[in-house]
């Protein structure tokens, strides 16, 4: 099923939902479409095109976050999907530059590193100078919340404008 970028009433992105809920949103009042998407759904009273883009009638307060939290797909999304060893393949894995087992960081932004399966297993529990491979480029943790976004599913290309006010440390990869 097809997924709807939420935004908050500054415009600023809050989550994504399943466009059911989102019909709801706006059935309810509670928010207005900002964009269509494709395709339309109907009911025996009703006929409403898919929203691609709601926002929400009234501010919602967003908790302060110190930083994003690290998933598996935040850091293949950050690495744009490509192993950073090998630099060629596809990346399907999450690596531990410096290996959990020799007292590297279990969950940190600058400890994982998107790699392809070939690499990670070649790499094992082993530090990279012990392998004779160059140390990857430092990385900072995100500090956008759109990363939440970014990070869970693909964007849709309605979506560009909305995300991209907002973060200025996310290659925005659209898959329309």
């Amino acid at each position: 099923m097809s997924r709807t970028l939420v935004l908050n009433a500054s415009f600023e992105p809050l989550t994504v939902v399943d466009v059911g809920r989102a019909v709801v949103l706006v059935l309810t009042e509670k928010a207005t479409v900002v964009e269509h998407g494709d395709g339309v759904l109907r009911s025996p009273s009703t006929t409403l095109r898919v929203p691609s883009v709601i926002r929400l009638t009234r501010y919602v307060r967003i908790p302060f976050r110190a930083g994003v939290p690290v998933t598996n797909h935040g850091v293949l999304a950050r690495d744009n999907h490509r192993c950073v060893y090998c630099r060629k393949a596809r990346a399907t894995t999450v690596d531990h530059v410096v290996p959990r087992s020799r007292g590297g960081a279990a969950r940190s932004w600058e400890n994982q590193r998107a790699a392809c399966q070939r690499c990670n297993h070649r790499k094992g529990d082993r530090l990279l100078s012990e392998l004779g491979w160059p140390e990857p480029e430092p990385v900072a943790a995100p500090t956008s919340r759109a990363w939440l976004i970014v990070s869970v599913v693909s964007l849709d290309a309605a979506w560009t404008p909305y995300l991209s006010a907002w973060t200025s440390d996310i290659d925005l990869r659209v898959t329309a």
